[in-house]
């Protein structure tokens, strides 16, 4: 979000900018609860202060001055969003992991130090 918006810092501005959220109209658009879930589509974890966040931004009031009506309601279409289109599983960190041990080439007269523990032959 290029504009500052009230209740949005620079964490959320990233998360909103990098889910193509750059203006106030952009936000409008989409809505409160719209925003939350591209935020979260794009593997973002936000809490739900985030959503309260973005509709204190609209209805320009501080998040937590949303009455609690509002915020039930906030969450209710939140979470019809996502029965009808769950979230997809976050892919591991990382691809698998294997244990691959270094062959033992015929050359080497490091006993049974593993190759990387031999000194540089070119040391001085």
């Amino acid at each position: 979000m290029s504009v500052k918006l009230r209740n949005i810092g620079p964490k959320s501005a990233a998360w909103l900018r990098q889910v193509g959220l750059r203006t106030p109209e952009e936000l409008t658009a989409v809505g409160a609860v719209g925003a939350f879930v591209k935020v979260r589509r794009a593997g973002f974890k936000p809490s739900l202060n985030l959503l309260y966040s973005l509709e204190g931004a609209l209805q320009d009031c501080h998040w937590q001055e949303l009455p609690e009506a509002r915020r039930i309601e906030l969450v209710a279409e939140y979470d019809a969003i996502i029965a009808d289109k769950p979230l997809k599983k976050a892919p591991p960190a990382s691809g698998p992991v294997y244990d691959r041990t270094a062959e033992r080439r015929d050359d080497d007269d490091a006993g049974d130090a593993p190759p990387f523990d031999r000194e540089d032959e070119h040391a001085e």
